[in-house]
């Protein structure tokens, strides 16, 4: 099943599929999605294939990101590897225009990095809760 944070940024079909297939997910794929998008990027392509439009190349870094937590969880089983949103947080980024402060965005990031051996792996979290894949 696809992964919703990955299904938000972008409405291409094509990315969907290979981004949202866990079983043959693997960095060749991933690398041909992004060679894809980068071509589209400089045809000035992107709306026309379903690419983002708005911050383009940091919403495909994004779901490009939560792609490969999966694909190093499976290549590395014995390690526990998640990535995490902590969610809007105040910082110079964004001008101190968020949310959450620093320390309530640390939270997540510090219970997943104190996640028992055997913890889950391979998942994306905003804050502290797990995006179903």
């Amino acid at each position: 099943m696809m992964e919703p944070a990955v299904g938000e940024y972008t409405t291409n079909e094509w990315v969907k599929e290979v981004l949202g297939d866990g079983d043959k997910l693997n960095e060749e794929r991933l690398e041909e999605v992004l060679s894809e998008f980068r071509k589209d990027f400089k045809d000035g392509t992107l709306e026309s294939k379903g690419w983002p439009t708005f911050t383009a190349a940091y919403k495909m870094s994004k779901a490009a990101l939560i792609a490969y937590t999966r694909i190093a969880a499976n290549k590395y089983p014995s390690f526990c590897v998640n990535s995490v949103c902590p969610g809007f947080v105040k910082t110079d980024f964004n001008r101190n225009k968020g949310t959450l402060t620093v320390e309530e965005g640390a939270e997540s990031l510090l219970k997943l990095a104190l996640l028992p051996k055997g913890g889950p792996s391979g998942l994306f979290f905003m804050r502290d809760q797990v995006s179903i894949f």
